[in-house]
């Protein structure tokens, strides 16, 4: 049963021993050269934390050499700038799909329009209209939905992206290779356009934690968005990992990205006789035995399990309808625990509250990294 609880002023534990005393005296030294610095207006000087650390967004476009960094700033919303296609078997239907990217006009959103079916009904990427959490984000509207939509709005989500038309001929995304990597480099395809509408961002008000069973997720209210995952799964190979990250595009892409979606194969035939992972494979997925990694190039970082576990929550948040910051911590959270969380966000008066998006500094950022594999022991039998 869900619950909820108030946390004590200062947030999470983790959050509140790790927030804003952090350099001060950088800090000062920042804010009178701010107040200093000619020709600056008092809008820009009054900016709040959040306003001068909102993370530009940005994409990485290739030149007639190299995969040159973009950045845009946040004051607008956008879209990308010309068509992509790709296609791909779906993780749990096993069935290949082609997806079409096409821009889309200001305040349209993310959504999803399904070709293969009479009159192209529309399904929006947004946590009120995910209708199953089983092992994957599931959306839907009258009776039609596109499943596994995690890894794509994660890429989405930290390019920047607010309008985008996505159309589907299947009942569920490519998985590609299990992470959002793929998808990074599509959306670098496709290019990012600003456009002439204002952009909003929601901020946590109060601290407050939603729980089910041992599972929970803490939040507290932050100039930014950061997220502690922990997970703890009863196998010598995974066990329990926890993971640090604040949101910066650079650091999704060479320390989320590549994550990969993950499994155990004592578990396969239960799923697939649930209709379930039908479509997943070594090429899409790291899977583990009792004793060892069955892939055999190994694990692309040596705690990819949780980290694709902040992937997915990065993603889940992509389906509030505007970026949410906070400070977030989960334990053994799941796509369930995630939309409760945005539902009680969003939809409870006073928690959250719209405040401007606005440029940072310029920020050197890297494009998704090249991939290097990490081979765990083989543990022995017993």
């Amino acid at each position: 049963m869900l619950r909820e609880s108030h946390i004590p002023a200062g947030g999470c534990g983790f959050y509140a021993t790790r927030g804003g005393s952090k350099r001060p005296e950088a800090r000062r030294r920042l804010s009178e050269k701010n107040v200093e610095r000619p020709g600056r207006t008092a809008d820009r000087r009054s900016a709040s934390s959040l306003e001068r650390r909102l993370v530009c967004s940005l994409l990485w476009q290739k030149n007639s050499r190299r995969k040159k960094p973009v950045r845009y700033d946040l004051f607008t919303q956008h879209t990308i700038r010309a068509d992509v296609h790709f296609s791909g078997a779906g993780l749990h239907t096993g069935a290949r799909v082609h997806v079409v990217l096409r821009p889309a006009p200001p305040d349209h959103g993310v959504v999803f329009y399904r070709v293969d079916q009479p009159g192209t009904p529309a399904v929006p990427a947004r946590y009120d209209h995910v209708v199953d959490t089983a092992l994957a984000t599931v959306i839907g509207k009258n009776g039609v939905s596109v499943a596994t939509v995690e890894h794509f709005m994660a890429a989405v989500r930290v390019a920047g992206l607010d309008n985008l038309r996505v159309e589907i001929d299947g009942a569920e995304m490519p998985v590609l290779d299990g992470s959002a990597k793929p998808f990074l480099e599509i959306l670098q395809e496709a290019g990012l356009q600003p456009q002439e509408a204002p952009k909003k961002c929601l901020r946590v008000n109060h601290p407050f934690m939603v729980s089910q069973g041992d599972a929970y997720i803490k939040v507290a209210p932050s100039d930014e968005l950061r997220i502690c995952y922990t997970i703890d799964f009863p196998h010598p190979l995974v066990g329990r990992q926890a993971y640090v990250w604040k949101f910066d595009p650079g650091s999704f892409a060479r320390d989320l990205a590549s994550a990969r979606t993950f499994g155990f194969l004592r578990d396969v035939q239960s799923l697939q006789s649930r209709g379930l992972a039908l479509g997943g494979s070594l090429e899409n997925a790291v899977v583990f035995d009792d004793h060892k990694v069955l892939n055999p190039d190994g694990l692309r970082y040596r705690d990819e399990c949780v980290r694709h576990k902040v992937l997915d929550f990065v993603g889940d948040l992509g389906l509030c309808p505007f970026p949410v910051f906070g400070a977030f911590e989960a334990h053994k959270a799941g796509h369930a625990l995630h939309n409760r969380l945005l539902r009680h966000l969003c939809e409870r008066p006073g928690y959250v509250r719209f405040v401007p998006a606005t440029v940072m500094p310029p920020r050197s950022v890297a494009p998704p990294r090249s991939t290097v594999y990490w081979k765990p022991p083989v543990l022995p039998a017993g």
